[in-house]
């Protein structure tokens, strides 16, 4: 099987890249950092897979296209899982996102997603098959105060997904959208506690790994995460701001106070 990971160096892709690597596998596994990257191929290779590092930025179209099309070449891909992805916090005391950081987070989490999607498309069409997966989040379900740009590229890849999914299905080309709640890696940890119901890195992996491989449309984990997030969608702003209020990732910043109050 022939597999081609973004975001391969740390959490889920890392988590993911050792879940495939076996005897028989060849990985293309995509990241910025070089010693990370060259770490994780190691290791998926003591394991018996065959691996194949792109040391790449996503946000890179043409350079990541070159390498997607030439690996394509030499080892059609059966799996594609678009995953690399950053995020941005609110700024306390009511501050809001730097525009390097709203920038940054749509460059990489949508333009490098459809950077990553885009090329291989038509190859697995010729071929009538293939999967494609790409990592979005329960927050694309219901948008949270504290990182509204982070919520708005998971919500923009969720319905990407779910369009290709409609459109692909009658070339032969699965398409999965993945929508995690909280994973344990660098990009979970600038999320303000608490965390609900958190995974490991391991435990995402397996679970992608069972949904992709019985070809599921969509993989949204822990349930009942994605239950209150689903539920919270359906209820007025007047509800559910309070809510997530409550639960620590509404506003986090006093409202102004008013002259001659």
């Amino acid at each position: 099987m022939n597999i081609v990971i973004t975001g391969a160096s740390g959490g889920i892709g890392l988590a993911l890249a050792k879940a495939y690597a076996k005897p028989g596998a060849c990985l293309g596994l995509i990241a910025r950092n070089p010693t990370k990257l060259t770490g994780i191929a190691e290791c998926c290779r003591q394991q018996g897979a065959r691996v194949v590092l792109g040391l790449l930025d996503v946000t890179d179209a043409e350079a990541l296209q070159r390498w997607l099309l030439d690996f394509d070449r030499q080892q059609p891909v059966d799996l594609l899982i678009a995953n690399a992805g950053v995020t941005s916090i609110m700024p306390a005391g009511g501050a809001n996102e730097s525009w390097h950081n709203i920038q940054q987070v749509l460059n990489t989490n949508i333009h490098g997603v459809f950077n990553t999607v885009y090329p291989l498309i038509e190859p697995m069409r010729q071929r009538r098959s293939g999967q494609i997966a790409m990592i979005s989040s329960l927050a694309a379900y219901r948008g949270l105060p504290i990182t509204p740009s982070y919520c708005a590229s998971k919500s923009a890849i969720k319905s990407y997904g779910e369009a290709l999914h409609g459109w692909l299905k009658q070339d032969g080309v699965k398409v999965s959208v993945v929508c995690p709640g909280f994973v344990k890696s660098e990009l979970s940890d600038q999320f303000p506690k608490p965390k609900w119901l958190m995974l490991s890195a391991e435990q995402a992996a397996q679970t992608i790994q069972r949904g992709l491989a019985r070809k599921r449309t969509l993989i949204d984990f822990p349930l009942p995460l994605a239950v209150g997030m689903k539920l919270l969608a359906l209820l007025p702003a007047s509800v559910a701001e309070p809510i997530l209020q409550a639960f620590g990732y509404g506003a986090t910043r006093k409202p102004p106070v008013k002259p001659g109050a």
